[in-house]
């Protein structure tokens, strides 16, 4: 079994910076891949970025130049480093973890922009 715990949420104002981090629990497999998804009140999860074990990075265009994502296989542990916030990335942040065929998800973390 596989748990994920994101910290790291918050109310920032417009072109400030947040660092989010969701450290993994249990059965980890180094090919793993994790990365971060958010949902906005009245709007479908979307992706923002991924980082398999290798550092091999996928970003979403609505954040590239802003988030980074990074990861520490020795804590079981991924990043996002948000920069440049803006009020539409106002959301909850999903950490994800994809190994083995399942994906598992955390809790979720608040994410407030404020204009």
């Amino acid at each position: 079994q596989v748990q994920l715990v994101e910290s790291g949420g918050g109310l920032v104002q417009a072109g400030g910076s947040l660092r989010l981090s969701c450290a993994a629990s249990g059965s980890i497999v180094s090919f793993s891949v994790m990365g971060w998804f958010r949902q906005a009140p009245g709007k479908e999860r979307e992706f923002v970025a991924t980082i398999a074990s290798v550092s091999s990075t996928n970003v979403a265009d609505s954040v590239r130049g802003r988030f980074t994502i990074s990861r520490d296989n020795a804590k079981n542990t991924v990043y996002l480093e948000m920069n440049s916030l803006k009020p539409e990335d106002t959301a909850v942040y999903y950490c994800q973890l994809v190994q083995n065929g399942y994906t598992y998800w955390g809790q979720g973390t608040q994410v407030t922009v404020s204009s």
